[in-house]
């Protein structure tokens, strides 16, 4: 809980620093384009700030500053939550991305669980991809201990110019991003065992 309010804090310290005499963030912060993304546990935070509500869907700690969010490696509640009332209520644009072997020992994270988010969320500027064979390191710059899989160059190619044009399109604005994002632009980056949505 205290790691969710710490971006919100974050965020107030940026809009006092923005407006700070002589502070070098002075008139440099533009809040009014945040994008909240995490991997992992930083996921779990990302979507907390973001829109999920938390306690059984009865806790929000949204941030009505973020106006975008990307989450690599995605998470369902926990405690027999239900998805549905979890996500049910998120209201910016989100880019999941996983992949079909991104499970983890910690909280016996499945790909079912990670799976569980996508559909659970309302329309409107939802995505997500699935890394074929991409393993929860796959959003890393290394690999970690226990990998199985060998590392695919093309996965980071596609986890950049997806987040890449997520952004462009709904921090920035940019139609052409947008119209990249919503057409045909991801399968120009994907494999063919990749999988991509949009809602």
């Amino acid at each position: 809980m205290l790691r969710v309010k710490d971006v919100s804090v974050v965020l107030d310290q940026l809009e006092r620093w923005d407006k700070t005499e002589g502070h070098p963030l002075q008139e440099r912060v533009d809040i009014t384009r945040v994008c909240m993304t995490g991997h992992s546990f930083g996921a779990v935070t990302t979507q907390a700030v973001s829109g999920q509500t938390i306690g059984r869907g009865k806790i929000s700690l949204t941030d009505p500053r973020i106006k975008a969010a990307i989450a690599f490696s995605p998470s369902s509640p926990r405690q027999g939550s239900d998805p549905k009332k979890a996500f049910g209520n998120v209201k910016i644009p989100w880019l999941l991305m996983t992949g079909t072997k991104d499970v983890t020992p910690a909280f016996n994270t499945t790909l079912e669980s990670r799976l569980a988010v996508y559909p659970a969320l309302p329309p409107g500027g939802k995505y997500e991809v699935v890394l074929y064979n991409a393993e929860h390191s796959a959003f890393t710059n290394r690999a970690m201990p226990g990998n199985r899989e060998k590392r695919n160059p093309n996965h980071h190619r596609a986890i950049l110019a997806l987040s890449t044009a997520f952004m462009d399109a709904w921090v920035c604005g940019d139609a052409g991003a947008k119209a990249w994002l919503d057409g045909d632009g991801p399968r120009s980056v994907l494999e063919t065992e990749d999988r991509w949505q949009r809602k």
